[in-house]
């Protein structure tokens, strides 16, 4: 806004309001429609047909992918040693697709594990396939992560750095949001807490 740059963000309906409130306070116009993030990506290619806009997609785009893969340049930056592993919430890949490059090539040792939403597990689904597919349906209690089909772009570098995929239940999504508030007092989204949910279940599976 500060630059001249008006943008229009279409989100789903289910979209919690702090989110949308967030970004009307950045400047920007929000459009609510339908009760998905498919829903909501389908008008918005509508509407920049209509207004002769640029499309920016939220995940699967080169670009996207780079700028959330700094994400990965702070966690290496925080740290002395190597990790063993990393715990990254998938939706359509971006986020995940992102931090693995960066740390597989800063730590080549480190597994990469993605977590997802048991009902909306489209890259689960992808690498089943071998290459994406979209979900018949998705579940959206997790809402940031409720997509129905992975990115080409991102699945193409997460089918050669994603060590394992672990599904978490909503229920088990539940108590990593209460894990997190009791340990730190800060009050998780449930995709922000997917991560936490996927270590848990991955260090109590055997071995």
């Amino acid at each position: 806004d500060k630059m001249g740059i008006q943008a229009t963000i279409v989100m789903p309906k289910t979209t919690p309001h702090i989110k949308v409130d967030a970004v009307r306070a950045l400047g920007a116009e929000v459009v609510l429609i339908g009760d998905s993030y498919d829903a909501a990506a389908a008008h918005a290619k509508i509407l920049v047909d209509e207004r002769d806009l640029v499309y920016i997609h939220p995940f699967d785009d080169p670009e996207v992918i780079v700028g959330q893969g700094t994400i990965g340049m702070e966690i290496h930056r925080q740290l002395s040693s190597p990790l063993d592993a990393i715990f990254i919430a998938v939706g359509g890949g971006g986020l995940c697709a992102g931090i693995a490059v960066y740390l597989k090539h800063m730590w080549p040792e480190i597994k990469i594990i993605a977590v997802e939403s048991d009902d909306a597990a489209s890259l689960q689904a992808a690498l089943n396939s071998g290459q994406p597919v979209r979900l018949p349906q998705v579940g959206i209690f997790a809402d940031g992560t409720a997509v129905a089909r992975v990115g080409d772009h991102t699945f193409a570098i997460l089918k050669d750095l994603v060590d394992s995929v672990v599904t978490v239940s909503t229920d088990e999504i539940c108590a990593a949001i209460k894990d997190t508030f009791n340990e730190t007092r800060a009050i998780c989204e449930p995709s922000g807490a997917m991560g936490l949910a996927g270590l848990k279940k991955y260090v109590a599976q055997p071995g």
